[in-house]
């Protein structure tokens, strides 16, 4: 059998190497995923010590349990910013605090990376995502429908743009959308059932406020109404 030059070896490896190295590029970089592997493994590290007799790994075990129950905690409040049936039960956990001050209401960037604030549209509450690229705000199925939305008589159904692509939607208005110390009365708004049950606020009620922007020194988006109204107190 003829030997294998070395050179070619060489470049075998190399591959090898570059292939797993952009393997483990393409793992998303987030924090809870890391953390979930660590416990993983520490659970196993703890399994193996408990097996044989090492009074160590029963508290590495236990320990690792722990962490992937505060994971699971963490990754349900998370989601219930976009399932409803969560939202029922934990209606405010998982969302940053609003706060009226000085005539402005504050909010926190939320740990998605996103600014999300609780509202009462026409007195019924709802989680809403700040949307600053999207011209108008949009209402899911079953907001409009709790909050007795319909659309607009005489309306024809319009298309909007998604990253997924174009989807069709309804115009309507609101009679009133409140959060903090802001009150849109007799705004746009568009149901797009195909949108999931996520509400947007977008730039036409924006457009709205005597100004809005993010503070980037305590990462917080900071609106200020024309009008500014009474402190909503959410439910």
């Amino acid at each position: 059998m003829p030997a294998i030059p070395s050179y070619i070896g060489r470049v075998s490896f190399e591959n090898l190497f570059a292939n797993i190295s952009g393997a483990f590029t393409a793992v998303p970089r987030s924090e809870l995923l890391i953390l979930a592997l660590a416990a993983v493994v520490a659970g196993f590290v703890g399994s193996l010590l408990v097996r044989r007799k090492i009074p160590l790994g029963k508290l590495i075990r236990t320990a690792s349990t722990l962490v992937l129950v505060g994971i699971l905690i963490a990754v349900i409040l998370q989601l219930s910013r976009f399932d409803p049936r969560i939202e029922v039960a934990v209606p405010q956990l998982g969302l940053p605090e609003q706060v009226v001050e000085g005539g402005e209401t504050r909010i926190p960037m939320a740990q998605d990376g996103h600014f999300w604030l609780r509202a009462e549209l026409n007195g019924v509450p709802a989680n809403f995502l700040i949307d600053t690229g999207a011209t108008l705000t949009a209402i899911s199925q079953g907001l409009a429908d709790e909050a007795g939305l319909e659309p607009r008589q005489g309306g024809l159904p319009i298309q909007i743009g998604t990253a997924n692509g174009p989807v069709s939607a309804e115009l309507s208005s609101v009679e009133e959308l409140r959060f903090g110390n802001v009150a849109a009365r007799g705004l746009d708004v568009v149901i797009a059932p195909s949108l999931g049950e996520t509400n947007v606020i977008g730039m036409n009620l924006l457009s709205r406020l005597e100004s809005y922007r993010v503070d980037n020194g305590t990462n917080e988006m900071i609106l200020v109404p024309n009008h500014p109204q009474e402190a909503l107190e959410l439910r």
